[in-house]
Order: C-alpha cells, then sequence, then structure tokens
C-alpha cells in the first residue's frame, strides 16, 4: 500500500473510530432503533475475522473485480473519490464501526458504455470457529455512464458470529442496475448492514433485499436520487422461531422528475418480529416526483409482532406520493376453499404463503437465484410446518 493510501485510509478510519468512540452502540431510546434492541451486540465479545469474500463473474468483458485492499494498493485514483463518501459514519454507529475496523472487502468497476449480461456474484460465508467473530466486509461498487450490470450479494454462515457490512454503490448517468441481496445467515449470527447508493441523471437502479436468516438483521437500504432517476426497491423478509429482522429504507428525491417504487413484504411466524421502516424524503426543489411506498405483512401467530412505519416528507408541491401498510392473517375462506378441493390444512396454508411472497419472488430476474429462492422458501415452510 502506498503511503498516499495509507494515509487517506488511516485518516477515515480514525475519524470514524472517534465518531463511534463519540456516539456508542444505539438505544431504543432512539426513534431509528425503538423496535430493535442491539445490546446483545453491545456486551458480547467478538474475535476479529477477516471478511473473506469470493466471486462469481467468468469472462465478463467490460468488469474489473477484486478486493478493496488490492485496488487501494493499485489504483487508489479509482477507489478513493468514492470510498466512504457515501454511507456516512458520522450518522450510522454501526457504519463508524466498519469504516473504523474494515481491512478489505470487493471493488467492483463496470466500465463506462459496458453491458454485462451474466451476474456478478459476491459470496461472503462466516464461521464461527468455536467462539464469536466478526466480519466488516466492505463493498464499493461503481457503474460507469450507460453501463448495465447485475450484482448479487449473498451472506450465509454457521454458528454464532456478528456480521458487520457496507456497501456503497455510484451509478452513473445513464446506467441501469439490479443489486440483490440474499441474507441466509445463521440463526445464531447477528446481522447489521448498510447499501448507501447514490445515483446519477437518468439511472435506473431495482434493489431486491431477502432476508430469511439471522437472529437479530437489520438492514438499511438508503438511496439518493437526481433528475430523471427510476428507482426500485423490493424486499422480503420471512422471520420465525424468535428472529428478528428490521428494515430501514430511505429514498432521497434530491431533484426533480424522478420516481420511486417501493414493496416490502414480510411473513411472521412463531414468537418472531420484524420492523418496516420506509422514508420517502421529496426535497424543495424536487419537482414532479412520483413516489410509491407499499409494505405488507402476513402474521401466522398470535404471538409474533411487526412493527410498521412508512412516512412522507415533501417540501414541494408538484409531486405525486403515496404510502401505506397492511397487516392481515391467512384467509380462512381460502384455505377452506383448498381443503375442500382434497389439500391438506398444512399444504393449504404453505400454498397462500407462497401465493402472498410470489409478487417479490417474480421480481427476481436472475434465474438461478430466483430458483434458489423459491427452493428456500419451501424448505422453510416445509420444516415450519412439521
Amino acid at each position: 500500500m502506498t503511503a498516499t493510501t495509507s494515509s487517506f485510509v488511516e485518516c477515515i478510519r480514525e475519524e470514524a473510530r472517534q465518531r463511534f468512540a463519540d456516539m456508542g452502540y444505539p438505544s431504543t431510546r432512539e426513534e431509528d432503533w425503538r423496535f430493535t434492541n442491539v445490546a446483545p451486540i453491545a456486551r458480547a465479545t467478538f474475535v476479529p475475522q477477516a471478511a473473506g469474500c469470493r466471486w462469481q463473474k467468468g469472462g465478463l468483458e467490460g468488469v474489473q473485480i477484486s478486493s478493496l485492499a488490492e485496488a487501494l494498493r493499485t489504483q487508489p485514483e479509482l477507489v478513493e473519490p468514492h470510498l466512504a463518501r457515501y454511507a456516512d459514519f458520522r450518522e450510522s454507529a454501526f457504519v463508524a464501526v466498519n469504516t473504523g475496523s474494515f481491512e478489505d472487502g470487493v471493488f467492483v468497476r463496470i466500465a463506462p458504455g459496458a453491458v454485462v449480461e451474466e451476474p456478478i456474484h459476491l459470496i461472503y460465508e462466516s464461521a464461527a470457529d468455536g467462539r464469536p467473530t466478526v466480519v466488516h466486509p466492505r463493498n464499493l461498487i461503481v457503474a460507469g455512464a450507460h453501463s448495465q450490470a447485475t450484482i448479487v450479494e449473498s451472506y450465509t454462515g454457521a454458528g454464532s458470529y456478528l456480521t458487520n457490512s457496507v456497501t456503497e454503490l455510484v451509478a452513473g448517468d445513464h446506467a441501469v442496475v439490479d443489486h440483490y441481496k440474499l441474507q441466509t445467515e445463521s440463526r445464531e449470527a447477528f446481522h447489521m448492514a448498510t447499501m448507501q447508493v447514490q445515483l446519477g441523471r437518468d439511472t435506473n437502479f431495482r434493489s431486491h433485499s431477502i432476508s430469511l436468516g439471522g437472529a437479530l438483521v437489520r438492514n438499511d437500504v438508503n438511496a439518493v436520487l437526481s433528475q430523471g432517476c427510476e428507482c426500485t426497491l423490493n424486499g422480503l423478509y420471512l422471520v420465525a422461531g424468535e428472529q428478528h429482522i428490521d428494515n430501514h429504507t430511505s429514498i432521497d428525491h434530491a431533484q426533480p422528475h424522478a420516481a420511486s417504487h417501493e414493496l416490502y413484504k414480510g411473513i411472521l411466524d412463531g414468537h418472531a418480529s420484524a420492523v418496516f421502516n420506509g422514508k420517502i424524503l421529496v426535497r424543495k426543489d424536487a419537482q414532479k416526483t412520483d413516489a410509491k411506498q407499499t409494505n405488507k405483512n402476513l402474521v401466522l401467530s398470535e404471538n409474533a409482532v411487526i412493527n410498521t412505519k412508512p412516512e412522507l416528507q415533501i417540501h414541494a408541491d408538484d409531486v405525486r406520493c403515496t404510502h401505506g401498510a397492511t397487516i392481515g392473517q391467512l384467509d380462512a375462506e381460502g384455505i377452506f376453499y383448498l381443503q375442500s378441493r382434497g389439500i391438506g390444512l398444512a399444504d393449504a396454508r404453505n400454498l397462500l404463503i407462497i401465493a402472498f411472497a410470489r409478487d417479490i419472488v417474480d421480481r427476481v430476474k436472475v434465474a438461478a437465484l430466483r430458483e434458489q429462492l423459491e427452493q428456500m422458501l419451501l424448505e422453510k415452510l416445509h420444516g415450519a410446518s412439521r
């Protein structure tokens, strides 16, 4: 690592460490953490572990992919203008911890004008190795102007550990980027994650967040839109047992003539709990904004709890914005109808649950990922019904 790069990295690390020392871990007294208690993380002693990642990209033209440490060492001019410029460690404790602690991650650069047909798959696998461990993956994805690409992030593991990841994604003017995140962590694991998206003019960005694993999970997805952007945030969370999953999203309409579409669906069983907090901010000059946000939840147990809070902050007058949330149970008439056709109760329930999730699953355009998700949902539902 060059002296210049080392100085740059150490500077942001030290600033982030100091910021975390000042703020500490969030508490339930803070509005954004009112329903998510991170005391189990704050109390635990984790052993640092390298954020090992492998990736699958085949022989893709127009794509540069390497470890973040290598890119900082060999091409700092491509990394430093973006690293830690968007995910704000001054406002988020877990971003501060990641920024102050990360050793490596992945750097992905899509060349301007490149059309990448095959998805780029980043795979993080953690293992506790007999003691609680922590990893701080750091991903920087830069998509050049007029480029098109699909990125998949997968997180999985075994044992008791903490994954604290930050992904910064920058898309140039007229770029088209699809991003998928599949979280199937251990049922003993903690997963704290922030994805910060910065969109250029007339870009098209789609995010698909799927959360199935983890004991305590928090997903923050934040997007800042430029003029003429189209941004879609889709999410599916399935929790059972004692699981807790918190999804916080923020869409910042910073400039006019942009559209955003958001649909998050949750399925809760057992003593599980979940949170959805979605914020749409329309700034004063962001006229002609078109924004829609929906959160739908299917509660299968009397003991499951969902806290949902969609919100709009509108400072412009020529806009079209809607938001809403629903909480419901399985349709008794639908179950009766299926049973009258000779389908058992468990299978009837599972058919209705899968139908509820289908709206999100069908939006997954990567065939292999969609098939994997369908299989995981079936296995999870069949396991719960036994």
